[in-house]
């Protein structure tokens, strides 16, 4: 296993790794706007048993999923529905994730089996970084074994995680506190999942 120490002068060479290494699908654990994260490729059926595993998460569980930008989104969801866009106008990039109807192709383990798939474009973070440079969707569970708390460092990750995953991206303790907050857009209205790290502004989720 791999820890990277991401500065400013080493970034674009953490960046460039973590992609090489999702690519041949390997797993990391990267910083978000909260906690660390494991990414896989978010379509790699075989990256995300292995995350599964890892986690030891029940298959009925979905994980969400980031992207870097729109076309990611459109390329993994069936449709972006119409009362989607005021709340990722407003909160994207962000903590918000959204809950899409998910592609028929995209792994049953990955959804829950459930059809859906949460999303979001992180807020600035390495985890923007890394969505942006993949231009693909990578996983964003929280890097920790089910039913432990999340990591908050580098050093929590691999505590977890020591020799079973492929990188850990060094970004220095992550701010922690509360999670993203979910919605899901497939209902109209659309309807708070969990109440996170934004406060929805209510005029937003029931704008006609």
């Amino acid at each position: 296993m791999k820890v990277l120490t991401l500065t400013r002068d080493s970034e674009q060479m953490v960046i460039d790794e973590s992609v090489k290494i999702l690519k041949r699908g390997g797993v990391i654990a990267y910083p978000t706007e909260s906690f660390y994260a494991l990414g896989v490729i978010a379509t790699d059926t075989e990256a995300v048993k292995r995350l599964f595993k890892l986690k030891g998460r029940p298959s009925d569980k979905p994980v969400p999923v980031i992207a870097g930008n729109m076309d990611v989104l459109r390329s993994i969801v069936k449709e972006v529905p119409s009362q989607a866009y005021p709340l990722i106008s407003r909160y994207w990039p962000g903590p918000l994730t959204l809950i899409f109807e998910a592609i028929d192709t995209l792994p049953a383990l990955l959804t829950g089996g459930t059809g859906r798939v949460g999303v979001r474009i992180p807020g600035q973070s390495p985890a923007l970084l890394i969505a942006t440079q993949i231009d693909l969707p990578i996983t964003a569970t929280s890097a920790n074994p089910s039913s432990l708390p999340p990591a908050i460092s580098a050093e929590m990750v691999r505590g977890y995680f020591d020799r079973e995953i492929d990188l850990i991206v060094d970004g220095g303790d992550s701010p922690g506190g509360r999670p993203s907050t979910i919605i899901d857009v497939t209902s109209r209205p659309p309807r708070i999942i969990r109440h996170g790290r934004l406060t929805i502004d209510p005029t937003i989720i029931y704008k006609d």
